[in-house]
């Protein structure tokens, strides 16, 4: 199993279908925490969220698309784009040092 570094940046003006969804997306979360590396909001200067970044574990690219399509924040179409690249968790903290 490899993981994937997913990146999706919302739309402009989605700030309402996003709060409108959130209480699906954290319970579609909850119940695959096992998919998840790290999951959280971006968010700039502000504090406003303007996207998302989840590294999650899946055995390809299509695979992580497919639990990507999954989450309720895609149905509600508040990302504007979205990004899946191979990632290798190397140093850290989260994986507790360093992997050489």
């Amino acid at each position: 199993m490899s993981h994937y570094a997913i990146y999706c940046r919302d739309k402009a003006g989605s700030e309402d279908q996003r709060q409108a969804a959130s209480p699906a997306h954290l319970k579609h979360v909850e119940k695959h925490l096992d998919h998840y590396f790290i999951a959280g909001p971006i968010r700039d200067e502000s504090g406003a969220t303007v996207g998302s970044l989840l590294i999650v574990k899946a055995d390809s690219v299509d695979e992580a698309r497919a639990f990507l399509e999954q989450d309720p924040y895609f149905s509600a179409d508040i990302w504007e784009s979205i990004e899946i690249h191979d990632f290798m968790p190397a140093a850290g903290d989260w994986i507790g040092g360093k992997i050489w």
